[in-house]
Order: C-alpha cells, then sequence, then structure tokens
C-alpha cells in the first residue's frame, strides 16, 4: 500500500466511476483499475462492488476511505512541516540572551520574523556574557547575544548594536549637565559593571586619574540600581541606560567607551536552516 494507490482509491471513490476516475487523474483506465486491484489484494478484502451506473465503495472500502483520508492529509502536513523546517520556517531555536542587552532584545527584525513565520519558537536563556558563551560551548543553546569584550575564539560573530557608556547619577549637583568628560568623573564614587573594568582602568590611567571604584558588580541593572539610591555614578551601556534610567543618565564624551552587542555561535556548529534564517535576519 502507498500513498499513489491510496489517491486513486478515494478518487475512484467520489467519481463512482473507474473511467471518470482516470480522467481525473489524468491515466489510463488499465493503470487504475490494476492499482486498485493490487489494494484489494494486499488488504485482503474487496473495497468496490459494480452496480448499475458504476462502482460504490462496500464495507471495507468505507473503512479505508475513512483512514485513507486522513493518512493522505497527514502526508501532506508531514511535506509541509519537512519543507518549513528545511528552508528554516518551522522550528524551536534556542537564544541565550545576556542580561544588558533587555533594552534592544526582540528588534524588530525579532517580530518581523514571527509575522512571516508563525511556525517559529523562541527559548530564551538569560545570564551574563560570560555565562551565555558556556552555555554556547556546552550546546546548550544555539546562539547567543553577548556584550563586547569577551573572548572571541572558536566563535563566529556579528555585530548588532554599538553604544556609547552612560552615566546615571541621581546626585543633584549633576542634574543640568548635558555631558560629562573623563575628568568629571575624578574623585567621584564610580559603580562599575566589572567586566568593563580594564577599559575604565586604561582611560583614567592614560588621563592621569586614580578612579575610587564605590561599587562593583556583575550586572549593570544592579549598577543602575545603586546609583538611583545615591550611592555613586554607575557607568553602563546607552540601552540600559535608556531602558532602566532614562531621566538620570548623561551621555560621556570618550570615544573609546564603546561596547558592541553582537550575535554568536560556535564555529565548529552545524548551522541550521532556523538558525541561518535567524542570523541573516538580524544581520539586515
Amino acid at each position: 500500500m502507498n500513498i499513489k494507490q491510496l489517491r486513486y482509491f478515494l478518487v475512484a471513490a467520489e467519481e463512482k466511476q473507474i473511467t471518470s476516475a482516470a480522467k481525473r487523474l489524468y491515466i489510463a483506465q488499465p493503470p487504475l483499475s490494476y492499482q486498485l486491484k493490487q489494494l484489494e489484494i494486499e488488504l485482503g478484502a474487496q473495497l468496490f462492488k459494480r452496480t448499475a451506473h458504476g462502482i460504490e465503495l462496500t464495507d471495507a472500502g468505507q473503512i479505508l476511505q475513512s483512514y485513507a483520508s486522513e493518512i493522505l492529509s497527514l502526508s501532506e502536513s508531514v511535506k509541509n512541516q519537512v519543507h518549513k523546517t528545511v528552508s528554516g520556517e518551522l522550528g524551536t531555536i534556542a537564544i541565550g540572551m545576556a542580561s544588558s542587552s533587555t533594552g534592544l532584545i526582540p528588534m524588530k527584525s525579532f517580530q518581523d520574523l514571527t509575522k512571516f513565520y508563525p511556525e517559529i519558537n523562541f527559548d530564551i536563556y538569560e545570564d551574563n556574557t560570560f555565562g551565555i558563551i558556556d552555555k554556547l560551548e556546552k550546546k546548550t543553546i544555539d546562539l547567543g547575544i553577548v556584550r563586547t569584550p569577551y573572548n572571541r575564539n572558536g566563535l563566529n560573530a556579528k555585530t548588532l548594536t554599538t553604544e556609547r557608556m552612560m552615566a546615571v547619577t541621581a546626585d543633584p549637583k549633576f542634574k543640568d549637565k548635558t555631558e560629562l568628560r573623563i575628568k568629571d568623573l575624578n574623585e567621584q564614587p564610580l559603580i562599575i559593571y566589572r567586566r568593563f573594568e580594564e577599559i575604565f582602568n586604561q582611560t583614567f590611567a592614560h588621563h592621569g586619574i586614580k578612579p575610587f571604584y564605590a561599587v562593583k558588580c556583575d550586572d549593570s541593572r544592579t549598577a543602575i540600581t545603586w546609583a538611583k539610591r545615591k550611592m555613586g555614578i554607575a557607568l553602563v551601556p546607552e540601552s540600559i541606560a535608556s531602558t532602566y534610567a532614562p531621566d538620570d543618565l548623561i551621555p560621556i564624551k570618550h570615544s573609546n567607551w564603546i561596547t558592541h552587542l553582537q550575535l554568536v555561535w560556535r564555529k565548529d556548529q552545524k548551522v541550521t536552516p532556523l538558525m541561518k534564517r535567524i542570523i541573516d535576519s538580524l544581520s539586515r
């Protein structure tokens, strides 16, 4: 029994005439009669009985008709699902997101993707950048969205955003400031996202400043919370400052204090059609 035989059988059952069924199937009558006979032999049952006007289904034929309809419907569904999977239009993608990407992700490209391909699902894992890279190495996730700087060994990367660093402070004396220079941070209590410490140290050393790090933490949202409680000036990426402290942020004028959000995946990993679709979508 095969799909072609079941399709022939269903058309014959609907047409109630072998000649009409053959015309509808664009085949000659003998091949159609042969396939139907082979089906009856395999099932060990007569499927049609002759009448004065053509053919009718036997009881066995009626049972087969209900199953054959389901089988053909399932066959089309399988073809459709396989096609969507192969073309990257269906499936679940596991994405790790650095906590500092909250203000930017999901981007419009994600919305467009799910609008046109509603059968794509996202399995999101949240962590800091180092945790996301660890999940990639352990193959827990397919793609990661991380923030520079980080060790790119063994990783492919595409830059999604470029952001400057911002100062977040609730101190009234900075209320009318439209921007801060590095020298303005001298002798100020600073709250930093620990992974940017080396970049900050290099800059302060170049300007002959010994910084006072009042608080060091591993999440820029934590830095902002402490700054809002007047524990110091938080130095965080622009997107995070804009999301969590839009009324307390001040741009910092220093060209080297730049950070990027990047989409990453392992170099030794086979890129699935769904992964490729998402990578291409986010890279536009």
